[in-house]
């Protein structure tokens, strides 16, 4: 692992340090004041398109994002453009299916959505499982990645450091979450987002003025250091290694595609909007700053290949998670001026700062679904008060295993992790949601059944890919029990949730059928239209 400069890092540590400062300072001017459940929960859905646009393209602008698929941008290439661009699609998924039919029938959970038609306390339960089930691996991964992000800017060795920055931000992310509520997540998104958009826009601008301004050179020469020639520009590099890489790279982007729309963090963020014509605005300023981004990603991490070479990327880390680092730093130049060091800390913080937003969106995510899903069916409903407190407890009680398994985990390969949660998203929380959203005779057996078989299917399968083990970068190298022939899941477990849901419903049609049907014609205005609105009042003589 090596560092930069002296000067490099002490920008970044007083930039660290003051974006700690004022994002604390943030959410608790921003968090809820009283013992209200909507204002924790959703912000009483006052947050502009703008904002809660640059929100939700936070939340799609994660360390997997900015860290896994950069690195594989650099490495691979063409196959990385591809999962880029697949992250693009899946948001523009969300856009056109689920936005509006999540935002007319959620409150504050999927669970909410979930029993706005199949209610009952097991639905309720089993989604707040699959909820921590999909985050959990997840946070790991991003909480863990803030320990390899500080250790190569300002080059720790020490386990102790590592682990230390590690618990540091852990603490962060519960403190973010339990105080600011939903705003005040949603506000580190935004300057999140914007901070790393406005650095992201810099470095591009110099990676391609290094190449007189022209892509076409720029990834010519990527080609030439990256080891693979004009493979590098063709797809299947990634993939080389097994038995079937076109359907492996299909499989991946299934999971990205449908998994990365359906997480629960991302669809929580449709409640906050006020109407749907909100929720369509937000999107569209989602969509646009997602498209923006995902193009700096690729000049920034190609031009890492270009300026750096595969080694020096691989040397540094060799899944290439430093790849947008390595790209910053190098458009800068060797002999970075007072300057140079300065704007350079503004990228490492804009990374700092994705790390530890996502990461708090997902403790909030979490919190909620433990404190309001598996209190919402007492027959003795909490006070709001109680709830809001329990809430915070759950950000604490979530937090606390996070930040050990992130300190036992870091120096794995924690690429399995974020694999499992997508394709968890797209495996049962997929299938589940789009049952519900738009099948009329879904019933409660069949949302149980697509729920619990979609998680199974993905749990057992990830055990025997190449992720886990049998090659030397897997999570257990020295391991070899990799039987399935792909890397993710997706292509096998997404049927399966889909058939599990579509067989207990056939078999149990004849006897919930019409009851299911009936609930869905009176809840189908609600789904496609909204909330009728009010009359307007006639005129007064």
């Amino acid at each position: 692992m090596i560092g930069f400069g002296d000067g490099t890092q002490s920008w970044s540590l007083v930039a660290f340090f003051s974006v700690v400062a004022v994002t604390l300072l943030l959410c608790v001017l921003t968090g809820p004041t009283g013992d209200d459940l909507d204002d924790f929960y959703t912000g009483y859905r006052t947050l502009s398109p703008l904002r809660n646009g640059l929100a939700v393209a936070g939340d799609y602008i994660s360390a997997a994002t900015v860290l896994t698929v950069g690195g594989i941008i650099a490495l691979c290439g063409y196959d990385g453009i591809m999962l880029a661009l697949s992250t693009l699609l899946s948001l523009v998924l969300l856009m056109f299916v689920l936005a509006e039919p999540l935002h007319n029938t959620g409150r504050f959970t999927m669970g909410d959505a979930l029993t706005r038609r199949q209610p009952g306390r097991a639905v309720r339960v089993t989604a707040c499982a699959v909820t921590l089930a999909a985050l959990v691996p997840m946070m790991v991964v991003q909480l863990a990645g803030v320990g390899q992000l500080l250790a190569f800017v300002l080059g720790f060795s020490d386990s102790a450091m590592k682990n230390g920055c590690v618990i540091g931000a852990g603490a962060l992310m519960i403190s973010y979450a339990a105080l600011g509520g939903m705003r005040g997540t949603a506000l580190i998104q935004i300057l999140k987002t914007v901070v790393l958009l406005s650095s992201g826009l810099v470095v591009a601008g110099l990676v391609l003025h290094r190449f007189h301004w022209s892509p076409h050179a720029l990834f010519d020469a990527a080609a030439g250091r990256s080891g693979a020639g004009p493979a590098y520009l063709t797809w299947g590099l990634q993939y080389a290694g097994g038995p079937h890489p076109a359907l492996d790279m299909a499989s991946t982007q299934v999971a990205i595609v449908l998994g990365g729309a359906c997480l629960p963090h991302v669809t929580m963020r449709m409640y906050t909007a006020g109407t749907p014509r909100q929720v369509r605005r937000a999107m569209s300023w989602a969509v646009s700053s997602v498209a923006l981004f995902v193009l700096l990603l690729i000049l920034v991490c190609t031009g890492a290949t270009a300026l750096v070479g595969r080694a020096g990327v691989a040397g540094a880390d060799p899944h290439g998670s430093t790849a947008y680092l390595l790209g910053s730093r190098a458009a800068f130049g060797s002999g970075m001026s007072r300057a140079g060091s300065l704007l350079f800390a503004g990228v490492t913080t804009a990374v700092f700062l994705t790390l530890l937003a996502s990461v708090a969106s997902m403790t909030l995510a979490c919190a909620s679904s433990l404190a309001h899903d598996l209190t919402a069916s007492r027959r003795t409903p909490l006070t709001p008060a109680r709830e809001l407190a329990l809430a915070r407890g759950c950000a604490l009680a979530v937090g606390v295993p996070v930040i050990l398994l992130a300190v036992l985990a870091q120096h794995r390969n924690l690429q399995p992790l974020a694999t499992v949660s997508f394709c968890l998203g797209a495996s049962a929380i997929a299938p589940a949601l789009l049952y519900s959203l738009f099948w009329r005779r879904f019933t409660r057996a069949g949302l149980l059944a697509t729920l619990i078989g979609g998680t199974v299917s993905v749990l057992v399968l990830m055990t025997g890919t190449s992720l886990v083990s049998g090659t030397p970068l897997s999570a257990f190298p020295d391991a070899h029990f990799n039987w399935f022939p792909f890397t993710t899941t997706a292509l096998a477990s997404v049927p399966a949730g889909f058939l599990c849901g579509w067989l207990a419903t056939l078999l149990t049609a004849r006897r919930d059928g019409d009851r299911e049907h009936g609930r869905y014609e009176a809840l189908e205005h609600l789904l496609l239209a909204g909330p009728a609105k009010p009359a307007s009042p006639g005129p007064t003589s």
